[in-house]
């Protein structure tokens, strides 16, 4: 199955007196696929190709450089939520969720995930995008950034593609909420001074570079939409609602969006937070030979943002999601409080 692309340029475009039957009905158009599939990928004219490559670069860079020198960045008392993440450090809910691991139990063979054997084997750099509260209850997850020495276009890189792919998501959000008939800022007025992170991963591929290696195994995100640029290794699976493992391909110059789980408890179910996991596939392997031939970086980075929902605001169903029959299973907490549970499940919450 191949996911629609949405171009945003007609909304991005349309001022409210413009905004006819066929704006509501590409509104509808992303609502739809956000509950049908929990997948989209869209088009937004502000993010370039050149600004993904130009972050690729610099992550690929920063990514080689020592274990000695990057582990400068590491945060663990902050609960890993800014400066890097090493390999081998978060667990896969998969390996941890004995529901999740009964239903994949029961997946038709072809659909089911990689099976993961310890923690991830890739590492992630967490950069915060857009200001926080000055009065939170959960300043670790509001903390100040970490800058690596040696770096002297970090801050303006990491922003400069940060802010646009959150551009891009408030979009999107604003159309999936004028979809979904609640009112356009329902899900970004949430937003506001949210703990949005700008999260690349990078895998080594000269030192795991075997078909079936699991980089990310099997899980959903804990935030809002995920927003990813195009990598320049395959091995992104998703998994429809439907149950189907589709292979991502991201057309040049396009991002996928992805559900999380608070977009889940904002809409009473209506969504389902997407699972996905990254692996080395044939076409990865491919793709590094091909690198290998090029000699460019072998390191596969993903641009990668999660948009979350402000940390002391409450997650609960809106609107008419609020009467839906599932409502019941989402009842009000506080989204900071939500975000640190999950934390504490995929052991990046607790480690001194």
């Amino acid at each position: 199955m191949e996911l629609p692309v949405i171009d945003l340029s007609s909304y991005l475009s349309a001022v409210s007196t413009d905004r006819n039957s066929q704006f509501q009905s590409l509104c509808s158009d992303v609502s739809r696929n956000l509950s049908e599939t929990g997948a989209l990928l869209i088009k937004d004219p502000r993010c370039t190709v050149e600004d993904n490559d130009r972050f690729i670069d610099m992550m690929e860079k920063y990514f080689s450089a020592p274990h000695e020198f990057k582990i400068l960045q590491e945060r663990p008392q902050l609960h890993y939520q800014v400066g890097v993440t090493p390999e081998r450090v978060e667990v896969p809910r998969s390996l941890v969720d004995e529901e999740m691991q009964e239903k994949v139990k029961v997946m038709p063979k072809e659909h089911r995930p990689h099976t993961p054997v310890g923690a991830d084997l890739k590492w992630r750099y967490f950069w915060r995008i857009g200001p926080r509260p000055s009065d939170t209850r959960f300043q670790e997850l509001n903390a100040e950034p970490v800058i690596p020495e040696g770096f002297p276009e970090w801050k303006e890189t990491m922003d400069s593609w940060g802010y646009k792919m959150i551009a891009a998501i408030e979009v999107v959000a604003e159309m999936a909420a004028i979809g979904f008939g609640l009112p356009k800022d329902a899900f970004t007025s949430l937003m506001k001074l949210g703990p949005h992170l700008l999260a690349p991963t990078g895998s080594d591929l000269e030192k795991y570079n075997q078909e079936g290696t699991v980089f990310a195994g099997y899980h959903y995100d804990l935030n809002f939409l995920t927003i990813h640029g195009r990598s320049r290794f395959p091995g992104l699976n998703i998994w429809l609602r439907n149950g189907q493992k589709v292979a991502v391909k991201v057309p040049v110059g396009c991002l996928l969006i992805q559900t999380g789980k608070q977009i889940e408890w904002l809409t009473g179910g209506e969504c389902i937070a997407g699972m996905h996991e990254v692996v080395a596939t044939n076409r990865t392997i491919d793709a590094i030979n091909l690198a290998k031939e090029q000699k460019r970086s072998l390191w596969r980075v993903s641009s990668t943002l999660f948009a979350h929902i402000a940390s002391d605001a409450i997650l609960k169903p809106l609107g008419r999601f609020a009467e839906s029959p599932l409502a019941s299973k989402y009842p009000p907490i506080c989204a900071g409080e939500y975000v640190e549970q999950e934390l504490a499940v995929i052991n990046l919450k607790g480690k001194k």
